[in-house]
């Protein structure tokens, strides 16, 4: 509930614009949040919290518990794809600046994220009919069970094979090339600045330029590298049963390593707040000042008050 409470509180701040980001920048900072916080409350809350606790719920219900698988598929996708498009704007910002000014806008960044948005929930809905139920009880079907025809009707097969394809292996490529890029392009730029600049190997000089671009790329590689190390287990854990062919018992190592691979997965969708708060120091200033609002209203209150 915590990080819940942190995930909507950096959305409030994010959205006031009052962080020194640029508007696009802004626009994907809050749209990577509110997919973190939509996994938090369909996963966490509305999956793990349900089955642990409060099985015999309506959230249990068939129909409900497929909606909810759907929405998790679709937030988790949205949180890993939105950190994608986040590392190309920055990309585009820093290592393309004619295409920069048309590109790096907050008009084009609120169309990305919706395009994207729709298209991934869109893409999802197959998955509510991969599910049937466990029980039946009193005319009403209880749990979800995936169907056999998942695992062998080519259809679905491809279906499942896409997805993992498009989440995370196309994301992981696509993250790493454009960070290569983006540092490539950073160090040539910097050697060619100093030149011009005449700066020795000695000397240190302000440059303002090079200040802002340290600055988007400590924003960027900590997102992003995050994200790698975070999926990283899922990603091998993955890869391992599609080569050997072999599964796991609930006592079996392999299927400790695949929990934690899906732990690590759900804790890497919270993690973008925490980031937030370490590299920006204008954020760490607004988390301040509306963590102390509350207090300072009351002591208002109280001096403005009649004796």
């Amino acid at each position: 509930m915590r990080t819940k409470s942190w995930i909507a509180l950096a959305i409030v701040i994010l959205s006031r614009g009052k962080c020194g980001l640029s508007t696009c920048t802004t626009h994907y900072l809050v749209a990577m949040a509110a997919a973190d916080l939509l996994v938090v409350i369909t996963e966490v809350i509305l999956y793990q919290v349900r089955r642990h606790y409060f099985y015999w719920s309506f959230l249990s219900i068939t129909p409900v518990c497929s909606v909810n698988t759907v929405l998790i598929s679709a937030a988790t996708r949205c949180s890993v794809w939105f950190t994608v498009i986040f590392t190309f704007d920055r990309f585009v910002a820093i290592c393309c600046l004619k295409v920069k000014i048309k590109y790096c806008t907050g008009k084009t960044a609120a169309v990305v994220l919706a395009t994207t948005g729709v298209l991934l929930c869109l893409k999802n809905i197959p998955r509510f009919f991969t599910y049937e139920h466990i029980n039946i009880i009193d005319n009403v079907p209880w749990g979800c069970n995936t169907v056999d025809s998942y695992y062998t009707d080519p259809g679905w097969v491809a279906f499942d094979w896409i997805d993992t394809v498009s989440t995370p292996f196309l994301p992981f490529a696509v993250i790493l090339l454009l960070n290569a890029l983006t540092v490539h392009h950073i160090l040539v730029a910097s050697r060619v600045r100093k030149g011009l600049r005449g700066e020795s190997k000695g000397e240190n000089r302000n440059d303002p330029e090079m200040k802002s671009r340290r600055r988007s790329m400590v924003l960027l590689f900590t997102i992003s590298g995050s994200f790698i190390l975070l999926w990283l287990t899922y990603v091998v854990n993955f890869v391992y049963i599609q080569i050997t062919g072999i599964g796991a018992d609930r006592n079996d190592s392999q299927y400790i390593f695949n929990y934690v691979g899906y732990l690590l997965r759900n804790v890497s969708c919270c993690t973008n707040t925490f980031i937030y708060a370490v590299t920006q120091s204008k954020f760490r200033e607004q988390v301040k000042s509306a963590v102390k609002y509350p207090l300072t209203s009351v002591l208002q209150l109280i001096n403005k008050s009649p004796p």
